[in-house]
C-alpha cells in the first residue's frame, strides 16, 4: 500500500485495499479487463499483396507482447484482416471490425486510399485510427480528421528532401517523375513541385503516371528517358519500385534514382528487382537497418534478431516491414501502458497527439517521434543512404522534413 499517504485512517486504507480500482476503470469497446481489441486492415492478396509483410510483422510483435504477459496484464487481441488494397473492401472489412469485433482503435492499416475511404467512417464514431502505413498530407490534418494520424514521414517533405540534395549535385538536373495515381503518388509530386516552385518548369521534364493495377511500367520508363532526365524520383509501393528499378537498368538508362522509404527495402523490393540493378539507388529513412554492419553489436538490433529469430523465422532479413512493426509496436506499447486502466478511446488519442521526444528500438540515433494536437507528423527527420549493392550505406546529415 505504499501509494497510500501516512497518516491515512486504517478503515479507509482497508476500503482502498478492499475496491483497488474498480471505480477508476474506464473502458470504451474492445478492452477489459483481460484483453485489448486491435484492428488492421491489409492488402494480404491484390496488386498491392507484396506489401502485406507488415501485417505479418505486426501480428509477431503483438504474439511477442503476450508472450511476454501482455500490456498492464492484458493480452493484445490483434485482428489484421485482407482488404486486398480495395477501398470498397477495407469499408466493409473496417465495419466488421467496429460493429461485431468492436476494436478499441486501428493501429498501421496499409496505404493512402484504402484509409482515405474509411477515414470519416471513424472519425464520425470517434475511433482512432493511428499509425496508418502512409505519409499521406492527409493524416496530418486535425481539423478535419482528428482520429487519422499517419506513421511514415511525409511523403511531399520526403520529396522536397531528395529534390533538394539532388540540386546539391546536380544544379542543372533535368528530373522525372514516375507516380501511382492516387493520393499517395500525387502526394509526392506534390511535395516535389512545391519544392521547385519557380523552377519547376526548368527542372522537371518528366512526369509519367500509372495504375496499381498495371502489369508493366515498360512505355512510362522509356517515355521517361526519352526526356533527357537525368534523376528520376519513383514515387509508389513495392511493386512499381521493383518493374521501375529492373527496366531503368535493362534499357540502360543511369539517372540518378530516389525512391520512397515506404518501398525501398532490400528484401522486399531491390532483391526482387536484381540487387545489380539497384546499385547507386538512394532512399531516406529513420530507422536503422539491421544488415547494416555499424548496427552489429547495438543493442537495438540485437533485439530485432532475437524477434525475428523467434517469431519471424522464414521472412527475408531483408525486408523493412519487421523494423517499422519493432518502433511502432513499442509507441503502442508506450502509449497503453501510460493509460493504465482509463481504456478510453479518447485517452489513446491523447496519447498519440502527445509524443514528445520519444525514444523507441531501432530509431536512427537523433531522431524521436514528436506529435502535438495541431502537427499529428511523428516523423520529421531522415537519413538519406545509398544502395551499394549488398546494404544501404548512410550519407551526410539527418535532414528536417520541415
Amino acid at each position: 500500500m505504499s501509494h497510500i499517504r501516512f497518516g491515512l485512517p486504517v478503515a479507509v486504507a482497508l476500503l482502498f485495499a478492499a475496491f483497488p480500482a474498480s471505480a477508476q476503470k474506464n473502458y470504451s469497446p474492445g478492452a477489459t479487463d483481460t484483453s485489448i481489441k486491435i484492428g488492421q486492415t491489409e492488402p494480404y492478396s491484390g496488386p498491392a499483396s507484396s506489401n502485406s509483410s507488415n501485417g505479418t510483422a505486426d501480428q509477431a510483435f503483438f504474439k511477442m507482447v503476450n508472450d511476454q504477459g501482455g500490456i498492464n496484464g492484458r493480452k493484445i487481441d490483434f485482428d489484421s484482416v485482407d482488404d486486398a488494397y480495395a477501398p470498397p473492401r477495407t469499408l466493409e472489412q473496417t465495419r466488421k471490425l467496429v460493429e461485431q469485433d468492436n476494436v478499441l482503435f486501428f493501429y498501421r492499416s496499409m496505404g493512402t486510399a484504402p484509409n482515405m475511404a474509411v477515414a470519416k467512417y471513424l472519425n464520425d464514431r470517434k475511433i482512432p485510427q493511428l499509425f496508418i502505413a502512409s505519409g499521406a498530407s492527409n493524416w496530418n490534418d486535425p481539423a478535419n480528421r482528428p482520429f487519422s494520424m499517419g506513421s511514415t514521414a511525409p511523403y511531399q517533405a520526403e520529396a522536397a528532401i531528395f529534390a533538394r540534395y539532388a540540386l546539391s549535385v546536380k544544379p542543372d538536373a533535368k528530373m522525372a517523375a514516375l507516380y501511382q495515381n492516387d493520393d499517395l503518388g500525387k502526394d509526392f509530386l506534390i511535395g516535389l513541385k512545391n519544392f521547385l516552385g519557380a523552377d519547376t518548369a526548368k527542372h522537371l521534364v518528366g512526369e509519367a503516371s500509372y495504375e496499381i493495377s498495371d502489369p508493366t511500367l515498360d512505355s512510362q520508363i522509356v517515355s521517361l528517358q526519352a526526356t533527357g532526365a537525368d534523376v528520376l524520383f519513383v514515387f509508389g509501393p513495392q511493386k512499381a519500385v521493383i518493374m521501375s528499378v529492373r527496366k531503368v537498368y535493362d534499357i540502360g538508362w543511369k539517372p540518378l534514382t530516389f525512391l520512397p522509404d515506404i518501398s525501398s527495402s532490400v528484401g522486399g523490393s531491390l532483391r526482387q528487382a536484381g540487387l545489380e540493378k539497384a546499385v547507386g539507388v538512394i532512399t531516406g529513412s529513420f530507422l536503422k537497418d539491421p544488415s547494416d554492419p555499424q548496427w552489429k553489436d547495438d543493442p537495438d538490433v540485437k533485439l530485432w534478431n532475437d524477434f525475428m529469430t523467434k517469431y519471424l523465422p522464414n521472412m527475408d532479413r531483408g525486408e523493412s516491414a519487421p523494423v517499422f512493426s519493432l518502433a511502432w509496436g513499442n509507441v503502442v506499447k508506450k502509449m497503453i501502458t501510460a493509460c493504465g486502466d482509463n481504456l478510453t478511446r479518447d485517452c489513446i488519442m491523447n496519447q498519440a497527439t502527445h509524443l514528445t521526444n520519444v525514444s523507441v528500438p531501432m530509431l536512427l540515433p537523433g531522431v524521436t517521434f514528436n506529435t502535438t494536437p495541431t502537427d499529428y507528423r511523428a516523423i520529421k527527420q531522415l537519413q538519406l543512404q545509398r544502395f551499394d549493392g549488398e546494404k544501404y550505406v548512410r550519407f551526410g546529415d539527418v535532414l528536417s522534413a520541415n
